[in-house]
């Protein structure tokens, strides 16, 4: 959900928003397959640029198929078309266990946190995107590219209000999974072209509360009392021993007791609400989904949600939904307390990451203490409510906010995530709509900005995956200012920041040569001679070379 200290969702619609506040202050409302009639021509042989994108794509499709119990043959097939290989023959099988739904229920257990493979961790934050045009960035980009999951917004039913804001959306009107993004029929098709497409599914899970507003949702459900919605009633919510908002943010009961941003808050220590939320989520599981960030996280005791995800289905694949929390930063609770049930965002490498790219980069020489760590955190340069409060960089910072995303993609130890929403003018602003405020198709030309389909990006994504496992990130360095440069395994990668070109050199581990850069399109080379690296660095550019 947005988030603010707490939450990202705003009651809004009933209230002006504080300004001010301490912690509460933090605004959170919320290639083609060619065919060809005629005999494929001979494939010319290919730069050292394709050929490590196909070795990513390769060691990518390996580790997915060993989860998704396919033939590697197969997927490799499927997804090295997008690296300029054959595609594979009219009629063979797209789909398989991943394109099915799961119908066994598994035992209830202790929270089991899901394992992620190295290098095959990149994370694409379609969000507000409807369910039509993420299935369709699957099958088209997302796995192509490389990319290991989407996660979307919030699948539940919400108001039903064309001009509403975009936090309306954070709050429940039932479990239904028909909303403003699309119908239930509309999700299942989603899901399944994600999982063909070897992208696995994680959404929006906002169970800390249901919606302050009263109205028509998009499902018909009517709600006039906010303590009344079709899934719950006023005994499974925590109104009977706190009755309102949240006023002390350093206060643990009343963060998890008390209403944010007054939102009703749900007993998820009560077995009915925990099962009505179980159920909500293996809904989505038996659909295709395989993980779920959950939304303000903070505002429920830590033990509720190691019950609650212990309770969850196994996903598709077999393995355990792969879970990942939203703690705000804040005096109380802390991130670590969440560890038992999943992973938590770092804000803190957004945070970092704004100050460095704004500034001098050459800071991050020292980039690392402070952040959460590797195997408990999921990383972050930007999200839907940071974007919007100020405190993290956003498509409006251009070529900063890309070369910021390309560090994280080349340092990062925890999964990286690629944020990708929409324009606006003002917060409160809602996503492109039509009529009835459902969503409208994504236009990457237009109202919408795909930072996940810039060329740096999959360049990156691609270079991620085919140095997994080659060994870790070297020692940072800054030959001059604004200018960084580090070894990862069998790659490098050197950033300059600056407003003029710069031309450097780096220590390096890889050997002698000449080496073609993956995210200009084969428009950089850098060249290694005894252990130095030496690039030339357009303004605002980087360069990112793997020895494969």
């Amino acid at each position: 959900m947005p988030q603010v200290s707490a939450s990202s969702c705003r009651s809004g619609r009933w209230r002006v928003w504080p300004s001010g506040a301490v912690e509460g202050a933090v605004v959170r409302r919320t290639p083609p397959h060619p065919t060809s009639p005629g005999p494929t021509p001979p494939e010319p042989t290919p730069s050292r640029r394709t050929a490590v994108r196909r070795k990513a794509v390769r060691r990518t499709a390996t580790r997915r198929a060993a989860l998704l119990g396919l033939p590697a043959a197969a997927l490799v097939a499927a997804l090295l078309p997008a690296t300029g290989q054959a595609a594979p023959a009219e009629g063979a099988p797209a789909t398989g266990a991943a394109a099915e739904t799961a119908t066994g229920v598994a035992e209830p257990a202790a929270a089991e946190v899901a394992p992620f493979a190295s290098g095959d961790d990149v994370i694409a934050n379609l969000w507000s995107w409807n369910w039509s045009s993420v299935a369709a960035e699957c099958t088209d980009v997302l796995g192509p590219a490389g990319y290991a999951a989407v996660w979307v917004a919030p699948p539940h039913e919400s108001l039903a209000e064309p001009s509403g804001a975009w936090w309306d959306l954070y709050q429940p009107f039932s479990y239904q999974l028909s909303g403003r993004l699309g119908s239930e029929s509309e999700f299942a098709a989603m899901t399944s072209a994600c999982n063909a497409a070897g992208v696995r599914v994680y959404t929006d899970a906002v169970i800390n509360h249901t919606a302050a507003i009263g109205g028509t949702g998009y499902a018909g459900t009517q709600i006039s009392d906010k303590y009344q919605p079709p899934m719950y009633e006023r005994a499974d919510y925590n109104v009977d021993i706190c009755d309102r908002e949240i006023s002390d943010y350093n206060n643990l009961w009343e963060v998890q007791n008390c209403e944010l941003l007054g939102l009703p808050d749900l007993s998820t220590d009560d077995p009915g609400v925990r099962a009505e939320i179980v159920g909500y989520l293996n809904s989505q599981i038996a659909l295709g989904v395989s993980g779920f960030r959950v939304d303000a996280a903070k505002h429920m005791p830590a033990a509720d949600l190691e019950a609650i995800v212990g309770a969850l289905d196994s996903t598709a694949d077999g393995s355990p939904p792969f879970v990942f929390h939203e703690v705000f930063p804040g005096a109380t609770p802390q991130p670590d307390e969440y560890f038992g049930s999943g992973r938590v965002l770092d804000f803190a490498v957004g945070d970092q990451l704004k100050g460095a790219f704004q500034g001098d980069i050459a800071q991050l020489t020292g980039f690392g203490p402070g952040l959460l760590p590797a195997e408990n955190a999921v990383a972050f340069v930007t999200n839907h409510d940071t974007e919007r409060d100020g405190r993290h960089l956003t498509y409006r910072d251009g070529d900063t906010a890309v070369l910021a995303n390309v560090f994280q993609l080349a340092w990062s130890e925890a999964p990286p995530t690629v944020y990708a929403g929409f324009e606006y003018a003002n917060r409160d602003d809602s996503p492109p709509a039509g009529e009835g405020g459902f969503v409208t198709d994504t236009d990457c030309s237009a109202g919408w900005y795909c930072l996940n389909r810039d060329p740096r990006i999959t360049g990156m994504v691609a270079w991620r995956n085919a140095t997994a496992g080659d060994g870790g990130v070297g020692e940072i360095q800054s030959p001059r200012g604004n200018v960084i440069g580090f070894d990862r395994g069998s790659g490098f990668v050197a950033i300059n920041n600056a407003t003029e070109a710069a031309s450097v050199q780096f220590a390096t581990q890889l050997p002698d040569g000449s080496y073609d850069d993956l995210l200009s399109e084969g428009g950089l080379q850098a060249t290694v001679s005894g252990g130095q690296l030496t690039v030339e660095l357009p303004a605002k550019s980087a360069i990112a070379v793997h020895a494969g």
